[in-house]
């Protein structure tokens, strides 16, 4: 091959590759990708060490480190289920039930792999960050009681039957996304999956020894606040990033989640000023909360006008639901996880196509029927699974601590460690 032969080669090459990296960098958007990157980062804040802290300071101090200790540990647990199989069973083609096994390990993720306009690792990462988040919601509800395997080992079954096969179906291009049903960041996903199977693990385990009377308020409201701010903040992430993109939907995704927190907030402050005339400070934080899980499902298409009533709606509900469950029915789901996340979740899921009328500020998105059959089925799975998980684990290796253990508390007996020396 003479001198020329070569160049001609070599030239066609460089011109090949050249317009190969020219068709990746325009799939890429790199303005999307350094939010998305941004929102990941978020999320992640939101459960550690945001949510750690929101459920640590609402425990007895005896406790304390127990919460931190399931939080962080299923933090760490979650992300190597989604790695092994959970994206896979998430955002897999098999079928509109369930995503299947053939990107386990990740086998199939190349450097070079895009995920619309931002790096398909990218996006994993993101939706990783929901994987996080979700089981750790559900710590809320057996805190100060429970033995620490079985939850590690319901949290990796719970993820690979419950929270992976949901998210296909509704953001994985599964049947519920065939359907139309609209859950911008989780209403059904994220906060009912977990709410229900929180309740269900509440009566597998039984209410904690003296509840509701002889049990004290909780030992650290400042850090209950400093949780809810992190969560707060982290939630721009977790509603805008779901965008995914770096445009105006991510800009009012943001902004309504805002106004909805803030209106629930208020709300909260004021049924306790009224009801009990002294507002407190985990009341408010409760009331953020609220105000955020239900407008999550909503935040894509709600405006301004219907984030107001959202966070309304949510608040007024939520406080209704905590006051039934622990109060009336005295069921005790300790940190008020299906009362707010679950409840929350639920409402903003039925609500939103009421509230995004273009009259509101919205896109006028969303079908109730849909709505309503979607929450249905997500409800029912997420149940009858969990519960099938919990029996199982109750027979063979029980799911709450000794009576002595409860007594001295979960910081020492389970981890031989004290939070305040």
């Amino acid at each position: 091959m003479n001198r020329l032969s070569k160049a001609l080669i070599g030239l066609t090459a460089a011109m090949a590759a050249s317009t190969t990296a020219f068709a990746q960098d325009a799939a890429v958007n790199s303005g999307d990708t350094a939010w998305i990157l941004t929102a990941t980062a978020l999320v992640l804040f939101m459960s550690l060490p945001g949510l750690a802290l929101f459920y640590g300071g609402l425990v007895r101090a005896k406790n304390y480190l127990s919460v931190l200790m399931k939080v962080y540990v299923i933090a760490a647990l979650a992300s190597i289920i989604w790695v092994v199989a959970g994206y896979s069973i998430a955002f897999g083609s098999a079928n509109g039930w369930w995503g299947g096994l053939e990107n386990l390990f990740l086998k199939n993720l190349g450097r070079d792999a895009v995920s619309g306009t931002i790096p398909e690792s990218v996006f994993l990462a993101f939706q990783m960050t929901f994987a996080v988040i979700t089981p750790a919601l559900i710590v809320g509800a057996f805190v100060e009681r429970v033995k620490f395997l079985p939850v590690m080992i319901f949290t990796a079954l719970w993820l690979l039957v419950v929270y992976a096969p949901v998210t296909h179906w509704v953001w994985g291009g599964g049947w519920l996304a065939e359907k139309g049903l609209i859950d911008f960041a989780g209403g059904l996903v994220v906060h009912a999956t977990a709410g229900i199977s929180a309740l269900v693990y509440v009566f597998m385990l039984g209410k904690r020894k003296g509840f509701p009377n002889e049990l004290a308020v909780p030992h650290r409201p400042a850090i209950v606040m400093i949780g809810a701010s992190m969560l707060w903040v982290g939630w721009f992430g977790f509603n805008g990033g779901s965008q995914l993109a770096a445009d105006g939907g991510a800009g009012m995704a943001l902004l309504v989640t805002h106004i909805s927190a803030s209106v629930a907030t208020l709300v909260w402050v004021a049924i306790e000023a009224i009801t009990n005339k002294k507002p407190t400070l985990v009341g408010a934080a409760t009331g953020t909360i609220a105000g955020l899980a239900t407008v999550t499902p909503a935040a894509g298409v709600l405006g301004p006008g219907g984030a107001l009533l959202i966070g309304l709606a949510g608040g007024l509900l939520c406080y209704a639901a905590v006051h039934l469950i622990r109060v009336k029915l005295k069921i005790d789901d300790s940190l008020d996880v299906f009362a707010v996340h679950g409840v929350g979740g639920i409402l903003g899921i039925l609500i939103l196509p009421f509230l995004s009328s273009t009259a509101l500020g919205g896109t006028g998105d969303g079908d109730f029927m849909v709505q309503l059959t979607g929450t249905a089925a997500v409800v029912a799975w997420s149940a009858i699974a969990s519960a099938v998980i919990l029996v199982v684990l109750k027979v063979t290796l029980g799911l709450r601590v000794t009576e002595e253990q409860e007594y001295v508390g979960l910081d020492t007996s389970l981890h031989g460690e004290s939070a305040y020396n």
